[in-house]
């Protein structure tokens, strides 16, 4: 494919639509409520389509110049496609053969016990890693995971990458709940040994405090406008979009043209 091209990757989720628009508010995983969704289930659960989220992503790594040894998906929903791009990485290695990489897996639940390789992975990544998300809300999850992969020996994380940036601030103090606010606070101090302020800040800001650069092939600021423009779910939804942003976003966004 070459060099990363931005405009094909968003075309790509468009066409496959992986934005879409609620009638009526959802609570996110964040525990956020939202008109409006980010899923990569369909294009990372066919192989076909897989494999080419897979060339973007590497095309994005080469891009960013970025040379990794392992490929580490924040689990679950980039478990599979951590999988296709390590195998592509190990493939491509001058040094492939027998024993020269891992497939790293991560577990959706840690174990209550046990070493770090064991407690929160099934397969523990090794040497300079990339940790793939497929969708970044308000962090916590990659948060979480680069605290985990922080525990093992001789690892280094070299770049978290997301496919898509909802543009969200991580949770505030008195606007998200207290139990999401509380437990995103403890990931926070576990990644980056930092205590957490009272007031939202940009997910990349976040995930730079545990010391890791966030790279993003596609935002919410570039594919709703069209998503909007595509599906046309109505105006009253497009203004509730617009609202979130206002609300708790890391800019406002037009979505209504």
């Amino acid at each position: 494919m070459g060099a990363f091209d931005a405009e094909a990757f968003d075309n790509f989720v468009l066409d496959h639509n992986v934005p879409g628009f609620f009638a009526n508010p959802v609570e996110l995983k964040s525990g956020r409520q939202s008109h409006w969704y980010v899923n990569w289930r369909k294009p990372t659960g066919d192989v076909w389509l897989l494999k080419k989220v897979e060339l973007f992503v590497r095309d994005f790594v080469e891009a960013q110049g970025l040379n990794p040894d392992c490929f580490y998906g924040v689990p679950e929903g980039a478990t599979k496609l951590a999988i296709a791009a390590q195998l592509a990485c190990a493939e491509r290695s001058e040094k492939y053969g027998e024993g020269s990489h891992v497939i790293p897996m991560g577990r959706g639940k840690p174990k209550d016990h046990g070493r770090p390789e064991d407690k929160y992975f099934v397969t523990a990544p090794r040497g300079r890693v990339i940790v793939l998300e497929d969708v970044t809300t308000t962090g916590g999850s990659l948060l979480s995971t680069i605290a985990d992969i922080k525990e093992l020996k001789g690892v280094e994380i070299i770049a978290a990458i997301s496919l898509t940036n909802r543009m969200e601030l991580t949770p505030i103090r008195g606007k998200d709940s207290e139990k999401v606010y509380d437990a995103f606070a403890r990931t926070f101090h576990r990644a980056t040994e930092q205590q957490y302020g009272n007031n939202g800040m940009p997910v990349a800001s976040a995930v730079a405090m545990a010391g890791v650069p966030l790279l993003t092939l596609s935002t919410a600021e570039r594919l709703l406008p069209r998503a909007y423009a595509k599906m046309q779910p109505g105006v009253d939804i497009g203004r509730a979009v617009e609202r979130e942003f206002a609300d708790h976003g890391v800019q406002t966004i037009q979505v209504v043209k």
